[in-house]
C-alpha cells in the first residue's frame, strides 16, 4: 500500500511544479508578447517666449548626484518603491519593483540629448531586469507601470526614451529653467535660469 501512495504523492507534486512552471512560462510570454502602450509626450515649451531676466548655472556630476536624488527620495516617500540616479559618463537608473512579492532589480543606462527647447532625452543603452533578457521597449514598459514619475518626466517604451521636460519642472518662485549643456564625460553641465518679470512685480 505504501509504495502506491508515494507513486500518487510524487505524481502530485510532478504535476504542480509543472504547473508554477507553465504559469510562470506564461506570465513570460504575455509580458514579452503584450502591446507596448502609446506615450504621450509633453508639448515643447521655450522658456525665452516668457519676459525676464536669464542666468546660467554650472554644475557638477556630484553636485547633480544629491540634487536629483534628494527629489526622488522626497518624491517617494512612504512608498516602497525606491530607485537611485548615478551620474558618471552616461545617465544610470537603478532600482527594483515589485513582482509575485519579490523585489525584482533593474538597471538602466542612458545616453542624454539636449533638446532645442532645453528639455533632456534619455535613452538607453544597456538594460536588464532581474535576470530576464527583454527587449528594451519591454523593460522600459514594466519600469513604467512600476515606478512613479513626476509629471514632467515622460517614460516611452515605444519610441525607446525617458523624456524629461525640465522647462515644465514645477520651481518655487516660478523661475523656468531650460539645460544649456549636459556633458558627463568632461562634467561640463549648465542650466539657463529665467526670472520672469512677474515674479519681481516688474
Amino acid at each position: 500500500m505504501d509504495q502506491p501512495r508515494k507513486k500518487s504523492k510524487w505524481k502530485i507534486l510532478f504535476l504542480s511544479l509543472a504547473g508554477i512552471n507553465g504559469l510562470l512560462l506564461g506570465l513570460f510570454l504575455l509580458l514579452l508578447l503584450w502591446p507596448v502602450s502609446h506615450s504621450e509626450l509633453p508639448e515643447k515649451e521655450f522658456i525665452e517666449e516668457v519676459s525676464g531676466a536669464e542666468f546660467t548655472v554650472h554644475s557638477s556630476k556630484q553636485n547633480l548626484n544629491e540634487l536629483v536624488n534628494g527629489y526622488a527620495d522626497k518624491l517617494l516617500k512612504d512608498k516602497d518603491n525606491k530607485y537611485f540616479v548615478e551620474f558618471d559618463d552616461d545617465v544610470h537608473l537603478l532600482g527594483s519593483i515589485e513582482a509575485f512579492q519579490t523585489d525584482i532589480p533593474f538597471s538602466i543606462t542612458l545616453q542624454p540629448f539636449v533638446q532645442e527647447n532645453g528639455d533632456l532625452v534619455l535613452r538607453p543603452t544597456v538594460m536588464s531586469l532581474g535576470l530576464l533578457q527583454l527587449p528594451k521597449k519591454k523593460i522600459l514598459e514594466y519600469v513604467k507601470k512600476n515606478t512613479p514619475t513626476p509629471e514632467w518626466v515622460e517614460i516611452d517604451p515605444k519610441n525607446e526614451m525617458i523624456y524629461i521636460a525640465v522647462t515644465q519642472m514645477e520651481v518655487k518662485s516660478n523661475f523656468k529653467v531650460k539645460v544649456q549643456q549636459f556633458d558627463l564625460k568632461n562634467d561640463k553641465i549648465s542650466f539657463r535660469i529665467k526670472v520672469p518679470n512677474k515674479t519681481l512685480g516688474l
